[in-house]
């Protein structure tokens, strides 16, 4: 299953283009690679490499690697531990040290660092038990303050320490105010560390450990050389500020802009708020297309503070974008071309309007009415990320379709489940009180839940998925609900998607064969279902597509974003207004979803509901479309075109 990239439309002219000059706003020379699996691949063989001539140059000595834990890194351990299977590589002499641990926590503790190490990585290869170093937490407290010291001691020089860092630029549990004179040591863990590691820990911050033992900032800088890795567009705005920005307490990971052989490895969404990226002009010269001259120009608004036609000459020569005039022939040309461009994207008719001229709108007029399937990975995605289209769409008389990917049963908390019972209790339909009760309190903190309480988490979302899509008139018949195998782990790590998986979304699309499909595209979810959805669903239209569908040949593929991050308007291809009473109606049927509300366990560092995030998200998208001179509007939704 291929991993999905958002596609580029034009950009810097990379070809020739002298490295010094493409890595000219580096602080710390950047690689920016397609997805996470094509830099993990890339970094392992250099490391492989580097191992290998180490240790043929240096018989009986260990190289001595750090390494880290979380979601960073499994990447690059799947592709060590699948090289190492192939025989390309040994660890027998590979000392490892990994860079930090819960405190108090023990190895066997599924949740701690430890044995994710282990279960990742150590336990696939060959590294002999005496070579790893992992701190410790069950050390007594008394004696954790000498065992930090011996442990620094051993970990000062690694030949090459291999780190992820965190959405606010901590590494490590180093975070925001950490010294770069820093040593191994005990630190307490934030509420909102807690709350970012509860998922670990049954979601529950106050039982996630309040401690942790870290490696300090100048034993990681000791380390001969660096690699910062960093996948996911929820680490761009970090990203930018440890590569091109100022070194600050702040940002832990930026006092790597003083080590002398330091790289960050990115995938192209980490890395999306480079100057290369979001100013290639700035770089080198450029490939103009439409979509990328879109780009230049509004960036070139927010630049000067003017809406697209008060743009001027000047403006343009003073933040180099002459070649662009160059390239179209006048500035006041480029201003009305992307004036026109960006107008053309704006449509009351998601659908396509029937009857219409369409050749200046983004969806065609026929046929009408059209079969639409949204894709929703979790049962309030649809209305949240794109409820007022998908509300204007079946008002419009479209056949409309949703399919809910998975179940999302974890992210509902025992205590609504509690409530659901108790009420089925009072209304006399039994009572199973203590034993759902019960389900509750065997689990085991880092194990998946039980299947029992897992369906009836199932259940409520699945009631409220309905709810919702009754709200504004669509029936049971149009309301699908997958189950992708691949979610129902029981917790946070889902199990990997496979052709099951596949064989469900396309025995969906060949029963409805839809002429417009919407998916997720926001590649930021807290925890990658929406990718993996995403992929799942490309991966089964491709297969169906090269089985000989002919539906495959007239149906577009339509990308929203979350309640998490909107789409660039560079990228837009269809903005949909909406009206103070539609924004209403998408709030209401996002309120059905009940067990969402106010108590989510995965709220993230954003504390407002889901509502509020996406009423302030299309308004904003608004206000951004009436600052380049559009017409104003209460709140706008966005999608960009698969082609």
């Amino acid at each position: 299953m291929k991993h999905f990239t958002v596609p580029e439309d034009g950009g810097l002219i990379t070809k020739n283009l002298p490295k010094d000059i493409l890595h000219g706003y580096d602080k710390i020379y950047t690689d920016v690679y397609a997805d996470s699996t094509e830099g993990s691949r890339a970094f392992a063989e250099e490391l492989i490499a580097e191992i290998k001539a180490f240790t043929a140059a240096n018989p009986g000595k260990l190289y001595r690697l750090g390494l880290t834990t979380g979601s960073t890194p499994v990447s690059l351990y799947k592709v060590l531990t699948r090289r190492f299977n192939e025989g390309a590589i040994s660890f027998k002499q590979v000392e490892i040290f990994s860079i930090d641990e819960y405190y108090p926590s023990a190895p066997e503790d599924r949740q701690s660092r430890n044995f994710k190490l282990h279960q990742e990585l150590l336990n696939n290869i060959d590294i002999l038990p005496e070579n790893v170093h992992l701190p410790n937490g069950t050390v007594p407290h008394e004696k954790i303050g000498e065992y930090c010291r011996e442990f620094d001691l051993k970990a000062q020089g690694l030949d090459m320490l291999v780190i992820g860092i965190g959405e606010q630029g901590q590494v490590g549990f180093n975070e925001a105010g950490s010294s770069e004179q820093s040593r191994t040591r005990t630190v307490l863990l934030s509420f909102a560390s807690r709350k970012r590691q509860a998922r670990n820990f049954n979601h529950d911050p106050l039982a996630t450990p309040k401690e942790a033992i870290t490696m300090g900032l100048k034993t990681m800088l000791s380390a001969k050389k660096v690699v910062l890795m960093a996948w996911g567009e929820d680490k761009a705005e970090v990203v930018q500020k440890v590569v091109e920005g100022k070194v600050t307490p702040d940002i832990p990971a930026s006092c790597f802009q003083h080590h002398p052989n330091v790289r960050m490895i990115v995938d192209e969404m980490a890395g999306s708020n480079l100057t290369r990226v979001i100013a290639p002009w700035l770089i080198g010269p450029c490939d103009w297309t439409p979509k990328f001259r879109r780009k230049a120009v509004i960036w070139l608004c927010q630049q000067v503070n003017k809406p697209i036609l008060k743009l001027t000459h000047n403006d343009y020569l003073q933040h180099s974008l002459e070649e662009l005039i160059d390239v179209v022939g006048s500035y006041d040309k480029v201003n009305i071309d992307v004036f026109n461009d960006l107008q053309h994207t704006i449509t009351g008719w998601p659908g396509g309007k029937p009857g219409a001229d369409d050749s200046t709108r983004p969806v065609a007029s026929e046929p009408y009415p059209k079969t639409v399937l949204v894709f929703s990975p979790h049962p309030d995605d649809d209305v949240i990320s794109m409820g007022g289209t998908l509300i204007r769409l079946q008002h419009q008389g479209h056949n409309v379709h949703v399919a809910y990917e998975t179940s999302g049963d974890v992210a509902v908390h025992d205590s609504v489940v509690m409530q659901h019972i108790d009420a089925a209790y009072q209304l006399g339909y039994g009572d199973r009180r203590a034993e759902v009760q019960a389900l509750i309190d065997s689990k085991v903190p880092g194990e998946p839940e039980p299947r029992p309480l897992l369906d009836i988490k199932a259940a409520i979302r699945r009631s409220e998925a309905r709810g919702a899509d009754h709200s504004f008139g669509m029936d049971d018949d149009h309301i699908h609900f997958l189950n992708l195998p691949f979610y129902e782990s029981g917790g946070v790590t889902k199990n990997p998607c496979s052709q099951v998986d596949i064989d469900i979304i396309k025995e969906l699309f060949t029963r409805l064969q839809p002429d417009q499909i919407y998916m997720a595209g926001d590649l930021a979810d807290p925890h990658g279902t929406h990718r993996v959805c995403t992929e799942a669903a490309l991966e089964a239209f491709r297969q169906l597509d090269e089985e000989g569908a002919k539906w495959t040949k007239k149906s577009n593929i339509w990308l929203y974003r979350g309640a998490w991050m909107e789409w660039e308007l560079a990228r837009v291809d269809m903005a949909v207004p909406l009206s103070p009473d539609e924004v209403v109606e998408k709030r209401h049927a996002i309120y059905r979803h009940l067990s969402q509300k106010d108590i989510v366990p995965f709220p993230g560092e954003d504390p407002r509901e889901f509502w509020q995030r996406a009423e302030d998200r299309t308004s904003t998208t608004a206000q951004h479309y009436d600052f380049l001179g559009m017409a104003e509007y209460q709140a706008i939704e966005v999608f960009l075109r698969l082609k």
